[in-house]
């Protein structure tokens, strides 16, 4: 049996370092599941690492995590893979210049950076807008954009909320670029069925689940039971549900000690899990990436 405690980290570094601090110092435990964001995760690593308690996450995914410490892992790919999928995708489609519009977080502003690098590397150029995580008006940034006459726009969100608001936003200002997305906007079922229109031939790099996977049909239905509607998130809510597993496992074969888990999780070879067989590594990284899937008549595959 697995006792949980839950404390809300709020997807940013201030909350999730009190969270951290009280999960280790309060309530004294060995393993911190999480945190959901990168920024909540980045502020936790040090304190987890100062207390020997092992950090694991399945939906964390920024770069700047990556080789953090011995003492964080995570069983879903980072997203230096997601950003040069979309680059080097750009660069195919002979694009010369994409417009980005990101909200200041560490996860959205990860994907940029890495599409930002490899698109330079390919010979393309990228012009930048930002926005904090309250704005509701993206008007202005999207006009400046629009007047960059650029080959694409990469739109990356922390959340679908947002994404969703530009895409309103895009068509009130009668602009239909060829579009790129992240995958909190492009995974979302929902999102992509009511943007249908406005997404249609949208580029995203995501992560490949093995549809045809007996562990992930049955965490299918049981959520489809519990909830009454289909997994809005499958690749990041089949990771966060495996991480639970991997956990356990790891406990019945070392014992309840973070460091011994931190230790342990690096030799997972082939675990066979709702979102496909994980392996990770030296460094603590699920060693899997994402491959390029477009959005047709609201449906997100893999184009042929």
């Amino acid at each position: 049996p697995i006792e949980l405690i839950y404390e809300d980290g709020k997807c940013n570094g201030k909350d999730g370092a009190s969270a951290a601090q009280k999960l280790v110092n309060v309530d004294k435990v060995e393993i911190i599941l999480g945190g959901s964001c990168s920024s909540e995760t980045l502020a936790a690593v040090p304190i987890a690492e100062a207390a020997k308690v092992f950090l694991f996450t399945g939906s964390a995914t920024s770069p700047d995590l990556i080789g953090k410490s011995k003492f964080f892992a995570r069983d879903y790919p980072n997203d230096l893979t997601q950003g040069q999928v979309l680059a080097e995708a750009a660069a195919q489609k002979g694009w010369k210049k994409v417009a980005v519009i990101q909200e200041q977080t560490d996860y959205a502003s990860g994907i940029i950076k890495a599409f930002t690098t490899r698109f330079g590397e390919l010979g393309g150029n990228v012009v930048k807008e930002e926005f904090p995580t309250d704005t509701n008006d993206f008007r202005s940034p999207l006009t400046k954009l629009k007047a960059a006459k650029s080959d694409a726009l990469l739109i990356s969100t922390q959340t679908t909320s947002s994404g969703e608001r530009i895409l309103t936003q895009m068509r009130e200002l009668k602009w239909a670029p060829a579009l790129m997305v992240n995958d909190v906007i492009g995974t979302n079922k929902e999102t992509v069925e009511r943007n249908k229109t406005v997404l249609e031939g949208a580029l995203l790099a995501d992560f490949l689940l093995d549809a045809t996977n007996p562990k992930l049909a049955s965490l299918n239905a049981t959520y489809m039971e519990r909830y009454g509607k289909e997994m809005g998130y499958p690749n990041y809510t089949s990771a966060v549900y495996d991480s639970v597993y991997v956990v356990r496992d790891g406990i019945a074969a070392v014992g309840y000690d973070g460091e011994k888990l931190a230790d342990w999780v690096r030799t997972v070879e082939n675990w066979q899990g709702a979102s496909g067989s994980i392996t990770i590594g030296a460094d603590g990284e699920r060693e899997s990436g994402h491959v390029l899937k477009v959005i047709r008549s609201g449906k997100v595959e893999v184009p042929q």
